[in-house]
């Protein structure tokens, strides 16, 4: 896995990195389909944006992976 890694030539890009992991890693600890829960965030998090692109940080609870809102269609059926 190590190698996947190597692509990440700057700060930015590696701080970039962290981010998706972190979110990544924090869907499958809310057992969240992260597949769904991607699609999910990239769909709605711009109906949240005003013209300049701001998004309130209140409006973004909805859409936390630990959310009650959430769509059944990005949580992971237990068994």
């Amino acid at each position: 896995q190590k190698e996947n890694w190597v692509i990440i030539d700057s700060i930015k890009g590696a701080e970039a990195s962290a981010v998706i992991y972190s979110i990544s890693e924090t869907a499958k600890l809310n057992n969240l389909s992260t597949y769904n829960y991607f699609c999910y965030l990239l769909t709605e998090l711009p109906k949240l944006a005003d013209k300049d692109g701001t998004i309130d940080k209140n409006a973004l609870a909805s859409l936390m992976p630990w959310s009650t809102n959430l769509p059944e269609k990005c949580r992971i059926p237990r068994r």
